[in-house]
């Protein structure tokens, strides 16, 4: 009974055969990446400005140092952004505590507001106020 190759904890050596991505500075055989080709360098980055793994944009080690120490380099002369926003639909519950009162709360705060200026305007006229008309 033969044993399979095994890698720690019983799993097999490499349980699902892939093709490993070939990177684009294989395919353009570009030798020295230059942090000014702004066109290549954003090919290794996100949607959101993020570095791209190795596992995705297919370099090895060497071709990733070289890349990331370049788009470091653009993003610090202003060649390529730190992050992108993108737009999406909020996904949590509302922010604005305004917007969670109803039509009874509105006429709440409208019958207690005038109660308030009434409380004002009694106080201005038993009080010592001073108007045009007192002046006549």
């Amino acid at each position: 009974m033969a044993k399979k190759a095994q890698r720690g904890r019983g799993k097999p050596e490499n349980p699902r055969k892939y093709k490993k991505k070939t990177s684009p500075l294989v395919i353009e055989k570009v030798e020295y990446v230059d942090y000014k080709d702004v066109d290549l360098l954003s090919r290794f980055m996100s949607d959101r400005a993020k570095i791209r793994n190795m596992r995705v944009s297919g370099n090895d080690r060497q071709q990733q140092a070289d890349v990331a120490k370049a788009i470091k380099i653009a993003r610090e002369m202003a060649l390529l952004p730190y992050a992108n926003r993108v737009a999406s639909a909020p996904r949590g519950g509302r922010r604005d505590r305004d917007d969670r009162r109803g039509p009874r709360d509105e006429n709440r705060n409208d019958q207690s507001e005038g109660a308030d200026n009434d409380d004002v305007d009694s106080q201005v006229e038993g009080g010592e106020a001073t108007t045009d008309e007192s002046e006549d």
